[in-house]
């Protein structure tokens, strides 16, 4: 594990520094690494940043401590952590104002798919909520979205089945860190989910699965998602806590009715009632409000075109998917066909958009 990562998780630790103040200190100064070694006077010039927070800065013993722990940890169970600064951190997080500085992962596949639906609900799951969490889940196989829960009994437990039993990628993210999977029923769960998507938590490890860090998981949750759907929630609770939080990231909200009589539909009959969900009756609701059904539509006119191409042509689309990109020396050395030849097929391939030409005479797949 590289030093970038060591300061990223020390800074977590220092006292007086959430999520917001992080993320300024590496916007203003640029990595973790000078931040601690930044003087006290230009720590206070950063708007926003006090004698508490600097002098934190310049307190760091049981920082570094916890945080050379904490990388021991990782790199003995090959954890991952990408933070606010990588590439890889999923856009739709970043774009939250309190997003974490860090998270840890474990899993095939990163929560950045193109299409993320948070699928959420009560742990008191009924017949009914278990049965449309597999019935709306089933209905979106076709369109490769990413499921995102939270591994707590009931919805939760049932959206994290359903996408497996259905081959989509699913993402849980934890309430607590990785020594430990709560609820302990189920950890075979969290290993099928490690195989088919990723394990996720903003938590150092040895963080106990405690009743107040459930709501701050729920804005992870809300965060990596397109848009939330509700099914089943009593008046009061952790799903309704999350809606919340997707409606103050301009998300889209999804809930399931139900009778009026129902304890465990109530939440979400007043979400519909006061026009704060989406009324969702099948999966066919979320796709066309989305408007996933146009992008898959699109996604299968592209393939299509495929299928209209030259032989030159599709050797040429072969080579430049393969390189990523690819400069149009190298693919006429490999086709052994000249310059001016090769330049009407690429712009044809251009017209189609099936590749796109960048500085330098470079191509790559559109």
């Amino acid at each position: 594990m590289n030093e970038d990562v060591y300061y990223l998780i020390a800074l977590t630790f220092v006292s007086n520094i959430g999520t917001g103040i992080g993320k300024k200190l590496l916007v203003h100064i640029g990595n973790a690494k000078d931040v601690f070694k930044e003087n006290v006077k230009v720590l206070k010039a950063i708007p926003g940043i006090g004698d508490s927070v600097a002098n934190s800065l310049k307190s760091t013993k049981m920082a570094f401590a916890m945080a050379e722990k904490e990388v021991n940890y990782v790199m003995k169970n090959s954890i991952r952590v990408t933070s606010f600064v990588d590439k890889e951190y999923p856009e739709r997080l970043k774009q939250c104002a309190d997003s974490p500085i860090l998270y840890y992962w474990k899993g095939n596949k990163e929560p950045n798919m193109d299409k993320m639906l948070a699928v959420v609900g009560t742990r008191n799951a009924t017949d009914y909520g278990r049965l449309m969490t597999e019935n709306i889940i089933s209905g979106l196989k076709e369109y490769n979205i990413g499921i995102v829960s939270g591994l707590a009994y009931g919805i939760d437990t049932a959206a994290h089945k359903s996408a497996l039993s259905d081959s989509l990628p699913t993402f849980a993210v934890l309430g607590h860190g990785f020594s430990t999977i709560y609820p302990n029923t189920n950890y075979e769960l969290s290993k099928k989910i490690e195989a088919n998507g990723a394990l996720i938590t903003e938590f150092p490890s040895d963080t106990m699965p405690n009743k107040e860090n459930f709501p701050k998981r729920n804005r992870i949750i809300a965060g990596l998602s397109d848009a939330i759907l509700i099914i089943e929630a009593a008046q009061k609770g952790g799903a309704l806590i999350t809606a919340d939080i997707a409606h103050s990231y301009n998300k889209d909200v999804f809930a399931v009715p139900g009778r009026v009589t129902d304890i465990y539909s109530a939440g979400c009959n007043d979400l519909i009632k006061r026009q704060k969900a989406y009324v969702v009756h099948s999966a066919a609701d979320i796709i066309e409000n989305m408007n996933w059904d146009k992008m898959l539509a699109v996604s299968g006119m592209q393939k299509k075109l495929f299928f209209d191409l030259t032989e030159h042509q599709q050797t040429i689309v072969d080579i430049v998917e393969n390189e990523s990109v690819c400069d149009m020396d190298a693919i006429s050395y490999k086709l052994k066909i000249p310059i001016n030849r090769l330049a009407f097929d690429l712009l044809d391939l251009e017209l189609k958009g099936i590749i796109k030409c960048l500085p330098g005479k470079k191509y790559a797949m559109l």
